[in-house]
């Protein structure tokens, strides 16, 4: 029997060391959340969407509430979700706001009938099935107004984590699952869409490989696929696959970031070329385990 396992992260980049400390806490509190939703019987989906859901409500990450703004000064939200046994997927790009995102990406994969859904489209699909947007007003935070600002004057650059999030879960039954979420780069152009609502890039999970969750420059991870290349990857323990992809990924197309990793037999592997990575492992039966 596998000890079912969550890992979280809140974005590879460069976050300041007067908020680094609550960043690491915030997803351990997530990983936890989510290894909750596991012990209490809930699916291995359920767990990696609450993980996610509990870091797109906190304002500290680039993800739902306080995600980075565009250029224009207005909230447009990617996430995705996919999981192992079917690979089955969700996602949602350009999305206005609402509070969580990757509930979006859940009820498309429960659909199937599209994988990803764009703007407009995404948000009456939304109403379609009952999820009520939020507003910019109870979205936008003062620090992401300020980040733009940042950003206008040059001081704010798009290696800045705020970070995006995300989680891969195991389950004792060796099922996988990834789930991703962000804001995107600090004033990036009215409907640029990164790498995380694109499954085999920001995201990918198989029960015969693995589930990834990639953060960092969206369009680096775009071109080389990097989800999808960690989770494909040859070498014998997860933590080297990780650390190898990653390594590729920098070689390859100069690209910056990180990843979180999880095998079906519960190991994980977590890696990152940045300053910081804020991660967790919550498992069942161990304390949590946390950094960046």
């Amino acid at each position: 029997m596998i000890a079912p396992v969550v890992v979280t992260h809140g974005g590879a980049g460069r976050v300041g060391a007067d908020r680094l400390d609550a960043h690491v806490a915030g997803v351990a509190r997530a990983a936890e959340a989510g290894l909750a939703v596991l012990e209490a019987g809930g699916t291995a989906l359920d767990a990696a969407q609450r993980a996610v859901e509990a870091m797109e409500t906190d304002p500290l990450y680039n993800a739902g509430t306080g995600g980075s703004l565009t250029e224009a000064g207005t909230l447009e939200l990617d996430a995705s979700l996919m999981e192992g046994a079917f690979l089955r997927g969700g996602a949602v790009c350009c999305l206005p706001p609402f509070e969580h995102p990757v509930a979006l990406a859940r009820a498309l994969l429960e659909d199937g009938r599209h994988v990803m859904l764009a703007g407009e489209g995404a948000a009456r699909f939304a109403a379609a099935v009952g999820i009520e947007a939020s507003t910019p007003e109870a979205m936008i935070t003062e620090s992401a107004k300020a980040r733009l600002e940042g950003w206008r004057e040059g001081r704010v650059g798009e290696g800045w984590a705020g970070g995006t999030v995300g989680a891969v879960v195991c389950d004792a039954g060796g099922h996988v699952v990834a789930a991703t979420s962000t804001g995107g780069t600090v004033g990036k152009r009215v409907g640029r869409v990164g790498d995380t609502p694109i499954l085999g890039a920001g995201t990918w999970a198989d029960d015969r490989t693995g589930a990834c969750s990639c953060t960092g420059i969206g369009e680096a991870i775009l071109r080389f696929g990097l989800a999808r290349t960690v989770c494909e990857g040859p070498e014998a323990s997860a933590q080297d696959a990780a650390r190898v992809a990653l390594r590729a990924f920098e070689a390859r197309v100069s690209g910056e970031g990180g990843v979180i990793f999880v095998r079906p037999d519960g190991t994980v592997g977590i890696a990152r070329n940045t300053e910081t990575m804020s991660h967790a492992i919550a498992r069942a039966g161990e304390a949590t385990v946390a950094g960046h």
